[in-house]
């Protein structure tokens, strides 16, 4: 019996007075979670990155359960093999570019490799960061920073790609520059993503499938 692809979420997590109540499945390619500001997407990237224990849920990708409460399962953050892009980079200011993808491969050397993984001259090549390797975090622009994140967190292999709105910090000039980048990511990686953002050229630019989140629960689904 083949296994079932894709990610499957649900989850039940309070907040205070507020409360997140949601469930969903997705398969290849990208997803976006899609709301305003507060409507929980980035605590459900949370939950499916192990940084965060809900109170109740299941979290499945390929056939392999990283989170089912009832059953006492939580596989922690650094078993998940889940590369996460944070809005603001979080590169290592003390490395130049080439050792912070090089960080990212360390990572991947410490599991059994997969087949399909990439290596630093195809990301290298895949982001346009070639000119840019000797340099370090300060000396780079927004646009180059987030690339060499990107860059870092697909060297770890990851089975799934999660971005936390990773243009929000960017001018327009940025986000232009870096938005075809995503375009090809998205259609020459085989790895999946799950996109957070609140803009919606974004999405409608990025995302395979989108799912709308308001107040901590499923709105609408659309499909490009």
């Amino acid at each position: 019996m083949s296994r079932p692809d894709g990610l499957e979420v649900a989850l039940h997590h309070r907040l205070g007075d507020f409360t997140i109540d949601i469930a969903f499945r997705t398969g290849g390619g990208a997803t976006a979670l899609f709301g305003p500001s507060g409507s929980g997407k980035t605590t459900v990237l949370h939950a499916i990155a192990g940084l965060l224990r809900p109170e109740r849920g299941r979290i499945v990708f390929d056939g392999r359960v990283m989170l089912d409460t009832a059953e006492g399962i939580f596989v922690p953050a650094y078993r998940r093999d889940v590369g996460y892009v944070f809005q603001d980079g979080r590169l290592f200011p003390h490395l130049t570019v080439r050792q912070n993808l090089l960080f990212g491969r360390y990572f991947a050397r410490r599991r059994p490799r997969r087949h399909d993984g990439m290596t630093l001259d195809n990301v290298v090549g895949l982001l346009g960061i070639e000119h840019i390797l000797s340099r370090r975090p300060a000396n780079l622009s927004g646009g180059e920073r987030q690339r060499v994140a990107i860059g870092r967190a697909l060297l770890a292999e990851p089975c799934m790609l999660l971005m936390d709105e990773p243009l929000a910090a960017l001018d327009v000039a940025r986000k232009a520059e870096i938005l075809p980048v995503l375009e090809r990511l998205r259609d020459v990686s085989r790895v999946p993503i799950l996109y957070v953002s609140h803009d919606v050229a974004e999405v409608t630019r990025i995302a395979n499938t989108v799912i709308v989140m308001e107040n901590g629960r499923e709105g609408e689904r659309w499909q490009s």
